[in-house]
């Protein structure tokens, strides 16, 4: 089955167009989830909507409202949202380029897939992301998701796009009230120098794959063995000797000369027996992880 896109309309730079879909990037659907039971009956718990005066009430006479004063609410129809028109709703239009490296991460939210609509807009589509790639430039734009205006980048990502919503300025918080009290300082050469070269020492090229959830592959696997009427085995945590002071810290760091740290992939086996819980996801049930 074809993937549903989020939003359709059209990218938009200058007096060029071409319709475009938007798809998201990443699900969630892999991951274990649980549903709330009752503790004698098992049965699952169906969260209802409740009037303080009327008590359970139908999820259709529910209405939206705004509190535009302490129990105080102005009620929006859908008719008014609708009414609420601007360019972005069915528009991508490009207002500026700008580098990478000048985006900073934190304004960075949800990824998404940006492919062509239909085969009459892949020429129009593939030059823009050819001039993008070329460039090395990200593309500023706006669209309307979920009923509210979102300030994105947009760049060349292999045959198609990668497009990432941007935070509001406004929901990013300053760094003084966390950082405020932290020293400037001025490290001992001699430990910069050793946390430099441990830093060297652990220096890979960064793979995914190399890093699953542990705890995500732990639970499954305690899932499992209840399953199986089992208790749940479970893995200590390594023991850690005591650290006498950050330079014999640094020292016996680099004496080890281990190589970097990866997590183990599904394909792995299990170091230790004692580790049994938190070796493999390749034996994941297919069926639905809800308990």
């Amino acid at each position: 089955m074809a993937p549903r896109a989020s939003w359709k309309g059209y990218l938009k730079l200058s007096l060029v167009s071409c319709p475009v879909r938007l798809y998201p990037a990443t699900s969630s659907s892999e991951r274990i989830s649980f549903n709330q039971l009752h503790k004698d009956t098992h049965n699952r718990i169906n969260m209802k909507p409740v009037d303080p005066e009327l008590g359970l009430v139908e999820r259709s006479d529910l209405v939206k409202g705004y509190e535009y004063e302490d129990k105080k609410y102005i009620i929006i129809e859908d008719a008014d949202l609708e009414s609420v028109r601007i360019e972005s709703n069915h528009t991508m239009n490009i207002e500026a380029f700008v580098d990478e490296r000048s985006v900073d991460i934190i304004y960075q939210d949800a990824p998404y897939y940006l492919a062509p609509d239909g085969a009459m807009a892949e020429e129009t589509f593939v030059v823009l992301r050819e001039a993008m790639r070329k460039s090395g430039k990200l593309a500023i734009a706006r669209l309307v998701l979920s009923s509210r205006e979102r300030v994105v980048t947009i760049g060349a990502r292999e045959t198609g796009m990668f497009v990432c919503t941007l935070r509001n300025p406004s929901e990013v918080r300053g760094t003084a009230e966390y950082f405020g009290n932290i020293s400037v300082g001025n490290p001992d050469p001699e430990m910069l120098q050793l946390a430099e070269a441990l830093i060297q020492q652990k220096l890979t090229t960064f793979d995914p794959k190399n890093y699953e959830d542990r705890y995500e592959i732990a639970l499954m696997q305690m899932i499992r063995e209840k399953l199986k009427g089992h208790k749940p085995i479970i893995a200590a945590a390594p023991e850690r000797g005591n650290v006498i002071n950050l330079m014999d810290a640094l020292k016996a760091s680099l004496s080890q000369s281990k190589p970097p740290a990866k997590s183990k992939t599904k394909s792995e086996p299990a170091a230790k027996p004692a580790a049994k819980a938190v070796t493999s996801a390749a034996a994941k049930p297919a069926a639905k992880k809800k308990i």
